[in-house]
């Protein structure tokens, strides 16, 4: 059984880390502020549109809404946010010039 507590939880957490009002993310899905503030809480279950809509605008997978345990790829974009968050500006250019010809490479050989 989904635990709609522990559901709306990471719902906020991932709109507190991306600085988000209860107020812009139920804009951004379409509910009314106290929907948002009832599925944060767990006082409410959300429908699967609301629930794909939260997702979408909070630049998440369903799956980590669903689980503490980050999916492959989210752990992944995780590790990379972690390694740019220390980088400086003219270091994040080289590396993003560096992934740009590694991914070309990539989907040459991919086909």
């Amino acid at each position: 059984m989904l635990d709609y507590f522990q559901v709306g939880q990471r719902i906020r957490k991932y709109r507190k880390a991306q600085r988000i009002s209860q107020e812009q993310l139920a804009e951004r899905t379409g509910i009314s502020i106290t929907h948002m503030s009832h599925i944060e809480t767990g006082n409410t279950k959300l429908s699967l549109p609301v629930f794909a809509a939260i997702a979408e605008a909070l630049g998440v997978q369903t799956d980590d809404l669903l689980s503490d345990e980050p999916s492959g790829r989210s752990a992944a974009v995780q590790e990379l946010n972690a390694l740019f968050d220390s980088c400086s500006t003219k270091q994040l250019r080289i590396l993003a010039d560096i992934l740009a010809s590694a991914k070309n490479a990539l989907d040459k050989y991919d086909t």
